[in-house]
């Protein structure tokens, strides 16, 4: 699967140095305004150790983890619906993604420009936020006026969607966002096609600093206030530290977060939150050749799943043999798991649940 994650935020706010970090792809990083202007895009592994014990288990010569694209969206100003700071590029980028990240800066450093003059997370998520909205109010206004003209024929299906148009064009105005817009399936289609900005789901990371990365501070809590109005999610993250955790190997850095008194770097818990919001689940292939994690959509059913891997997977599909990733690491192995009756047949109807290890018969 091909989802994107595009990272937005103001200038300056550790929007590049987080993706750096995220998949060491080299994004420049630097103490102005604009500093990124093509988006860097990166393809990060997520971490899993099921993975990484599904392999030891079943001795795969090789490991395959799922991953998710990140793409680092150059920093939002106020004015960039109407192009400023190169916004409208920037705003075309954002809409080709499936989750915003917004990054937001939640420390205080006078050595460090803040593009507004001083922090301020509410005034910062209100100026991306709007600007998104009136990017959206842009696109609407000319589907209300198309529309509009073809009601003239009389048809009732157009009248009905100019309509709903016409209060979308009205809620934006009034400076909501469009997931906020109560609509049903069926009346969204009449600007689906639109690929609203103000529409996409949003994961806000709080860039704080390393005395806060424990327990956070009062700009955090605002943050965190902002995003259960929408039950979004809040991740915390320290940029500079995670740029340090970046250049080390897995003993360095589990050596390195102890010390800090975390469990997990904030860049795990971005990755795993990310993968979370966009209503994905892992699910594994484990043989002596490889042993590889699989992304789908919750929901989805074996034959789609089994086609996630090959075409003819799901054009062939018989049915799924199954064993669940805590049965498989307890009764370590396949073998001992289908002994113990562990191991099921599941057919075309069946939910993929996830950890699941699944083995797919099919004909060609």
């Amino acid at each position: 699967m091909s989802l994107k994650c595009g990272i937005v935020g103001l200038p300056n706010v550790g929007k590049s140095t987080l993706f750096n970090a995220l998949s060491n792809a080299g994004a420049e990083s630097a103490n102005f305004p604009f500093c990124t202007i093509d988006p860097n895009i990166g393809q990060v592994a997520i971490p899993d150790e099921r993975l990484t014990n599904l392999a030891n288990i079943a001795s795969s010569a090789s490991v395959i983890p799922t991953s998710i694209e990140f793409v680092d969206i150059a920093g939002l100003v106020k004015g960039a619906a109407e192009g400023k700071g190169k916004g409208n590029a920037f705003l075309s980028h954002i809409r080709e993604v499936d989750l915003v990240i917004h990054v937001v800066r939640c420390f205080i450093d006078d050595d460090i420009i803040h593009v507004e003059g001083e922090v301020d997370p509410e005034r910062d998520i209100d100026i991306i936020e709007s600007e998104l909205i009136l990017k959206d109010l842009e696109s609407v206004e000319k589907r209300v006026e198309n529309l509009r003209k073809q009601a003239k024929s009389g048809d009732k299906a157009i009248k009905a969607q100019q309509e709903i148009v016409d209060r979308l064009r009205e809620h934006l105005e009034n400076g909501n966002t469009a997931r906020t817009f109560e609509a049903s399936d069926d009346q969204k289609l009449a600007f689906r096609d639109l690929f609203l900005l103000s529409a996409k789901p949003v994961l806000y990371a709080c860039n704080v600093g390393e005395e806060d990365l424990d327990s956070g501070n009062e700009l955090v809590n605002k943050v965190k206030e902002i995003a259960s109005a929408f039950n979004d999610e809040v991740v915390m993250f320290c940029a500079k530290i995670e740029a340090e955790i970046a250049e080390l190997d897995e003993e360095e850095k589990t050596m390195f977060l102890e010390e800090l008194g975390v469990s997990s770097s904030g860049l795990d818990r971005l990755i795993h939150a990310a993968y979370a919001e966009l209503g994905l689940i892992t699910y594994f292939t484990v043989g002596p050749k490889e042993a590889r994690a699989w992304t789908v959509k919750k929901g989805t059913k074996a034959p789609q799943a089994a086609g996630v891997i090959h075409t003819d997977f799901e054009r062939g599909f018989i049915r799924a043999e199954t064993i669940a990733y805590e049965d498989y690491a307890e009764l370590n192995g396949e073998k001992a798991a289908k002994e113990a009756g562990k191991m099921r047949q599941e057919g075309k109807e069946y939910v993929v649940a996830d950890g699941d290890v699944m083995l797919f018969r099919f004909n060609v």
